[in-house]
């Protein structure tokens, strides 16, 4: 019997649990690593449909410009930003500060 390759959410799950602790990257950055730059609204469904999956970091995962745009699929009005803030990132008005410091790139990160 042959192994079936990884589906696509699974393939953004493996990368979205290397993004280090208090780090965050987007849904366009996880799309490019997997080769589908065109991906980040998919990148998107995915992190949506991994709520319940503590192994999965959705709350790392933000748009382009560092805003917490998927916080209401988190349970509770503020717990995205408070899972980020728990880390020591900082978030005013769902706006991630000093956000190129604290991003992290797959495409540089991971082989």
């Amino acid at each position: 019997m042959e192994n079936n390759p990884p589906n696509f959410f699974d393939r953004v799950y493996a990368v979205a649990k290397q993004i280090p602790y208090g780090r965050v990257t987007s849904y366009g950055a996880i799309a490019t690593y997997l080769g589908t730059a065109k991906s980040a609204r998919m990148v998107g469904w995915a992190m949506n449909a991994s709520h319940g999956n503590d192994e999965i970091p959705a709350h790392r995962v933000v748009n382009r410009k560092g805003l917490l745009t998927g916080k209401h699929h988190f349970d509770g009005t503020n717990l995205m930003q408070q899972l980020l803030e728990s880390e020591g990132i900082i978030v005013i008005k769902n706006q991630i500060q000093n956000f190129e410091k604290v991003f992290w790139n797959p495409s540089n990160e991971l082989k």
